[in-house]
């Protein structure tokens, strides 16, 4: 029997969860809505649970993993919420006071069909919905993003965090452009 998922190193984890990149899929949208669903009734005190990352914007490809932020109000700590959505079926993969992260969808033999990652924040720490908006709203520059990624994808197929790395310049220079643009909106 092969390790359980709490036992492998990062670089292990990275070989069995490689960045795969695909055209649009139709039933993201659908995977979110009823995801979603499923959080407001399991952390009502939830302000807002958002569709972010590439799977939100429907011109490029993407991780087919959904990406999901949730709001929740400063009066309580981020870890008040953490067992309600352990027991949705998430694993808290990375925590700390402003953020907890959360994965759904990871096995011991690889991606399930619907996998999910869930951003735990306090509300108005969103800036990935201003990024989101601007893709949406100038093909173009999402058309360059995609680009950009799939230049990065194979060269590190098996490196997370060099990919995120390497497309932290071009969601920086997007956000801000938004958030100048968007003034407010979140």
């Amino acid at each position: 029997m092969g390790k359980q998922l709490s036992e492998m190193t990062l670089e292990e984890l990275w070989q069995l969860f490689p960045i795969i990149l695909t055209a649009h899929q139709g039933c993201w949208k659908e995977w979110y809505q009823e995801e979603e669903a499923l959080l407001k009734k399991v952390l009502p005190q939830a302000e807002r649970i958002s569709h972010i990352g590439s799977t939100a914007v429907s011109s490029i490809w993407a991780k087919p993993i959904i990406d999901i932020l949730v709001e929740v109000p400063g009066d309580r700590s981020l870890f008040a919420y953490k067992d309600l959505i352990v027991h949705s079926g998430y694993l808290c993969m990375w925590e700390s006071e402003k953020e907890l992260s959360f994965n759904k969808g990871y096995t011991e033999n690889g991606f399930a069909e619907r996998v999910f990652h869930l951003h735990l924040r306090y509300t108005g720490n969103n800036h990935e919905l201003y990024f989101r908006d601007y893709l949406n709203q100038f093909p173009d520059i999402a058309k360059e993003y995609e680009t950009l990624k799939r230049s990065l994808w194979k060269a590190y197929e098996h490196d997370r965090d060099a990919y995120t790395n390497a497309k932290t310049e071009f969601v920086t220079k997007y956000t801000t452009l938004a958030k100048e643009i968007y003034d407010g909106r979140y």
